[in-house]
């Protein structure tokens, strides 16, 4: 059982920075594979970054790759995205996820534990 607990959201102009932590409860933190994902009103859970157990391995969605980096510190049970250059479309309810073992997917649906989202605005 993983809980997560989500900070760092909030209202950022164009261009500017955002950093999103996301706190994890339980023992086996670093068996998990975490990821970051994002929600606009009326639109479906999007992909946006994933890590290994490890951090070794990351993964992103193509319209943040080169903007945000996901790291982890698993001493801490900490998963972070720092997000930078926002733009107007990446506002939306940010959810980090959990899932037991590895996996590069980028399907909602696989992964087990969610946290209660965070928003993220972006103005113009």
């Amino acid at each position: 059982q993983v809980q997560l607990v989500e900070s760092g959201g909030g209202l950022v102009q164009a261009g500017g920075s955002l950093r999103l932590s996301c706190a994890a409860s339980g023992r086996t933190f670093d068996s998990y594979t975490m990821g970051w994902f994002r929600q606009a009103p009326s639109q479906e859970r999007q992909f946006v970054a994933g890590i290994s157990g490890s951090g070794v391995s990351t993964f992103y969605a193509d319209s943040v790759k080169g903007r945000f980096t996901i790291s982890r510190d698993n001493a801490k049970k900490m998963v972070y995205l720092q997000m930078n250059s926002l733009k107007p479309e990446d506002t939306a309810v940010y959810y980090c996820a959990a899932r037991l073992g590895w996996s590069n997917t980028r399907n909602p649906l696989f992964y087990d534990y969610w946290n209660q989202g965070t928003q993220v605005t972006v103005s113009s």
